[in-house]
């Protein structure tokens, strides 16, 4: 059923710690399909929960139309917990779609889905005729399902209509013209510190021509005139030099990550880091059997299958986790030669600090070397690099977690989901990370674009409790 436009107006939404966003008004018609982004914490979620009227805003208001009927799913499934992730969504979005909404909600759906699942969902979503309003930072989602997007970012949101790719576009060339901005006020705020040195030179120059080398009262005065010139000059370049600043912090150009690794001696890319022939592994039983795998040294391998097929249990067999049998012949690189990143990166210290987590690996680096190491991965403030891992972000964990890889750089890293539950900045910064990185890596992911970004040499698929190699 066609429902009635949906009317924000002027709504707002804080917390005594920050503002997600203030001041947005906007209507949602029938058969809209819109994508909420943004970084963790910037209230997408909530503002998903304030359009069905399950939470209310910090002000302003929201008309909900009588003839709207809502389906939703979020983010958080406490039900079904026997099942797995797929048939966990399959359930709720069943019931979900059981109450014949016209308008349909969902956080974050396609978290923790492999691959059919994920085709699945998303053919079902572009089947749906009604009002489509997701959170996501599934870039095939993203491509293939909505046509509007709802960016939080710094207390406000901004929209776009169009395809994600088009906004990604427009997101370029609104970079672009911010970094010819703070070119120019670069160039501006030199071109102003050279023009005030040269005044100051001709001041104080001016006042020499006239001044005995004898006559104290006018050497007197010569300095006093050349101090208030070169005080009232400085002034001048503080106040272009804040107005400047200002207008830089305005600009906000996005953060980049730039890497520096630790690993000096990179085998040749031929050399062979992993071998396992007629292998199998499991654990009471065989989970896996007649295992043919080879990683050269600076191979990027990825491992697909469907959930509870396996792939986990490959990684522990080859990081040599005790929990796992292995049988065959297994050639892989020693433990302390083997990083490791899961989703929840709960390899993580909770109790240590920033700096204790990437002190306690270098033992040789000075204090100062290992913030000019964090400064590298986004941890500039004190209290930023001062603070406990149990109180970080996904995305802070995410990059505390690249910056020990950086700072220790195994030879094999072995990545699990890791763009699960994270932001589009955060993903970004990850695929950055990696594309610099310079051992071999062997990564579970069903996020295509994730796989294709990082550049992936060799594809295996776990069908049946078997590995194959896809050609």
């Amino acid at each position: 059923m066609i429902h009635q436009p949906i009317i924000i107006k002027n709504i707002s939404l804080a917390f005594p710690h920050k503002t997600c966003f203030e001041g947005f008004s906007k209507q949602i018609y029938y058969g809209s399909r819109i994508a909420l982004i943004g970084k963790n914490g910037s209230g997408k979620s909530t503002l998903l929960k304030i359009i069905q009227g399950l939470v209310e805003p910090s002000s302003g208001l929201i008309h909900i139309p009588q003839n709207i009927t809502f389906g939703y799913v979020p983010q958080v499934i406490n039900d079904h917990n026997d099942l797995s992730g797929g048939q966990r969504l399959n359930a709720v979005l069943t019931t979900a779609l059981s109450q014949d909404p016209n308008v349909l909600c969902l956080d974050e759906p396609t978290n923790h889905l492999d691959a059919k699942n994920r085709t699945s969902l998303m053919r079902m979503l572009n089947a749906f005729d009604g009002t489509l309003i997701v959170v996501s930072h599934d870039v095939e989602l993203l491509r293939t399902c909505v046509d509007e997007i709802w960016h939080i970012d710094d207390g406000v949101i901004s929209c776009f209509i169009g395809h994600y790719d088009d906004y990604l576009r427009e997101q370029h060339s609104r970079l672009e013209n911010k970094i010819k901005q703070l070119e120019g006020l670069e160039k501006a705020q030199k071109k102003a510190k050279f023009a005030i040195q040269d005044e100051q030179k001709r001041a104080t120059g001016s006042v020499r021509i006239n001044a005995q080398e004898n006559d104290r009262v006018l050497k007197g005065a010569m300095k006093e005139k050349g101090s208030k010139t070169v005080g009232k000059n400085t002034g001048k370049l503080n106040k272009l030099k804040e107005s400047i600043d200002t207008q830089r912090k305005d600009l906000r150009l996005p953060e980049v990550i730039k890497p520096k690794f630790s690993l000096a001696t990179i085998l040749s890319g031929k050399k062979l880091l992993v071998t396992v022939t007629g292998g199998s592994c499991g654990y009471k039983n065989p989970v896996l059997k007649n295992i043919h795998l080879s990683i050269g040294s600076q191979e990027h391998v990825a491992i697909m299958g469907d959930n509870s097929s396996g792939k986990s249990t490959l990684i522990k067999a080859v990081q040599g986790d005790a929990s796992v049998t292995r049988s065959g012949e297994w050639v892989v690189p020693k433990q302390r030669e083997i990083g490791y990143l899961g989703q929840h990166y709960d390899t993580l210290p909770a109790e240590s600090t920033v700096f204790e987590v990437i002190q306690n690996h270098v033992t040789n680096w000075t204090n100062a070397g290992i913030r000019r190491h964090l400064n590298d991965f986004l941890f500039r403030k004190n209290e930023e690099v001062m603070a406990k891992v149990k109180t970080l972000s996904g995305g802070e964990k995410a990059r505390l977690s690249l910056a020990l890889i950086a700072a220790q750089t195994p030879r094999l890293l072995l990545l699990d989901e890791i763009t699960n539950n994270i932001d589009l900045e955060t993903r970004e910064h990850i695929i950055e990370v990696l594309k610099e990185y310079p051992g071999a890596i062997m990564v579970i992911s069903h996020d295509q674009d994730f796989l294709n970004r990082i550049s992936i040499d060799t594809t295996y698929i776990i069908r049946e409790g078997t590995l194959h190699q896809i050609l």
